[in-house]
Parts: C-alpha cells; sequence; structure tokens
C-alpha cells in the first residue's frame, strides 16, 4: 500500500488541477476561457491553479492577439504528461 501512495502527485490533489491536467492530456492546447467554461470556475481561481501547475513545469502557454484580444493557450509539457500518468496509474492500481 505504501509502494502505491508514493506515486501519488500532491499536484493533481485538487480537482480543478485534475480537471485542468485531464483536458490538456486529451487536447493539443486549450484556451484560458475554454477552460473556464469547461471547469467552470472564476477567472481568478483558474489562473492560481494554472499557475502552480506552470510553476511545477507540468503546464507551459503561449500568448498571442486574435482580433486584437489577447488570447493565451495552455499546453501540456512532457514532464506534465508523465507525471500526470503515474499519479492516474496510482489512483488506479488503489483502486483494485
Amino acid at each position: 500500500m505504501k509502494d502505491l501512495l508514493k506515486d501519488l502527485n500532491k499536484a493533481f490533489e485538487n480537482k480543478i488541477r485534475l480537471g485542468i491536467m485531464s483536458a490538456l492530456v486529451v487536447n493539443e492546447y486549450l484556451d484560458f476561457n475554454h477552460l473556464k467554461e469547461l471547469l467552470d470556475v472564476t477567472d481568478g481561481n483558474l489562473a492560481s491553479h494554472l499557475k502552480s501547475l506552470e510553476k511545477k513545469g507540468y503546464v507551459t502557454i503561449s500568448k498571442e492577439f486574435l482580433n486584437r484580444k489577447p488570447n493565451t493557450k495552455y499546453f501540456v509539457t512532457l514532464a506534465g504528461k508523465e507525471a500526470f500518468t503515474k499519479h492516474i496509474r496510482a489512483i488506479e492500481k488503489l483502486l483494485r
């Protein structure tokens, strides 16, 4: 049991961060507004969780302008995908 728990990642314990990573792992990228709608969270709440994942190196951003409006895209990094996959596998093993 102890071996299974060591693979759980504290960065993904929060349901919003878990949702962000789940969405980004299966998409090439998502923009801020799409993530906000998908997760049904406020701007500030989403921004703080994205910043946390970015600091860990699990998410990267790209900023651009579309029709003179700023648009921020979020991408999962290779390290993020690996860490998230390991976390999900640990949960799956715990459930067996």
